[in-house]
């Protein structure tokens, strides 16, 4: 005799006058209960085993307390549904969700498998080093396909899921066929989305921006902070965010400053008399980098660039790790170096001169042409 058939014959005996859909309520719900205390109490005891392990051990049980309890629960219900007085309709419905829940489990631990793995590996990548360009590789592109990823097992879990009823299956080759002509539809509806969804995956593959890249877009300068999969969160300099597409990267010109390294060239230009001592300014850049702890000790330049009437222009070249201490050289530079002209060397400044004599012959000439007319 089987387990449901003895437990019929026991409440026909004994409780009778109960109606078999409240005992059913009632195994169902004792089922229910012994499984959320047996997973109480292995979960405790998986989480002390644990605890002086490595951090993926520690990771991978957090992480899976919620789809533990509910495979012990859905095990549970399907012993509890073997037992219970249910009728044929009410085992089979039971049974069918129990189904649908065991396929939303399967998507859900692969989700949890998925962040797992990922958060393992980028641990070995740290943002915040001063040259930290292949982990802004790394970090961007795990990330977007992590994000991929986790699309392809939602609709791969609601696919399966729509497969698992009778009418779906059966008008599987209609629902496809007429689903051919409504895509074609949603697909010119949800351009911009799906555009924005390959970029994302190009994005991944080549990538022409990559997570806390400088950037100077628009007219503004900041860094990436976040790669979603339809747009970009830009942390600006003065801490505002600017939101773009992904198709814009993909479009539109664009500068990296970190494409190929951390490291950047920062300049400074400033005009002076044509008797300022381009030697001893040159001397004085090199102190001033020598004596910063943000110069990186590669290049430290200065060169007259350029001629011009009353001034000539000298470009200085420092470079440093990152460009944000690329920044701060350049103010750095240019703050000492004016002040090192303006206490040493005054001349140097830019100034508008008249030779002794040149206002007397402007106004003869000028008063000879008022004259004349």
């Amino acid at each position: 005799m089987s387990a449901a058939a003895q437990v019929n014959l026991w409440l026909d005996q004994h409780l009778g006058f109960v109606p078999a859909w409240l005992a059913s309520l009632a195994i169902l719900a004792v089922a229910v209960g012994a499984g959320l205390l047996i997973h109480r109490i292995v979960f405790r005891l998986a989480s002390r085993l644990v605890s002086r392990w490595d951090l993926f051990w520690r990771s991978l049980i957090a992480r899976t307390e919620g789809p533990t309890r509910f495979v012990t629960l859905a095990i549970a219900l399907s012993f509890g549904a073997s037992v219970a007085p249910l009728t044929d309709m009410q085992t089979s419905l039971l049974r069918h969700s129990l189904l649908l829940g065991f396929i939303g489990l399967a998507g859900w631990i692969a989700k949890t498998a998925l962040h797992v793995w990922t958060t393992v590996y980028l641990r070995r990548f740290k943002l915040d080093a001063d040259d930290n360009l292949l982990a802004r590789k790394h970090v961007t592109q795990t990330r977007i396909l992590k994000r991929i990823g986790e699309v392809l097992i939602v609709m791969l879990v609601v696919s399966t899921m729509l497969m698992t009823f009778d009418n779906v299956r059966q008008y599987g080759v209609s629902l496809l066929a007429s689903a051919g002509a409504a895509g074609l539809v949603a697909a010119l509806a949800l351009q911009p989305v799906l555009k924005n969804i390959f970029a994302g995956i190009q994005l991944a593959v080549t990538q022409p921006i990559r997570i806390d890249d400088a950037l100077l877009v628009e007219g503004e300068w900041g860094n990436v902070e976040e790669i979603t999969s339809t747009y970009v969160v830009m942390r600006l300099w003065d801490w505002r965010r600017l939101i773009l597409p992904l198709s814009y990267f993909i479009e539109k010109p664009f500068q990296n400053w970190t494409r190929d390294s951390a490291s950047l060239i920062g300049t400074v230009m400033i005009y002076l008399d044509h008797r300022a001592p381009v030697d001893l300014i040159r001397a004085k850049v090199a102190e001033i980098a020598a004596a910063s702890s943000i110069w990186d000790g590669q290049v430290a330049v200065v060169q007259v660039t350029d001629f011009r009437e009353h001034v000539m222009e000298v470009r200085v070249l420092a470079s440093a790790r990152t460009a944000g201490r690329a920044f701060d050289l350049r103010c750095e530079v240019r703050e000492k170096l004016v002040a090192f002209l303006q206490r040493e060397h005054p001349y140097a400044l830019p100034r508008l001169r008249m030779q002794p004599g040149e206002r007397d012959e402007r106004q003869q000439r000028t008063d000879l042409a008022l004259a004349a007319e």
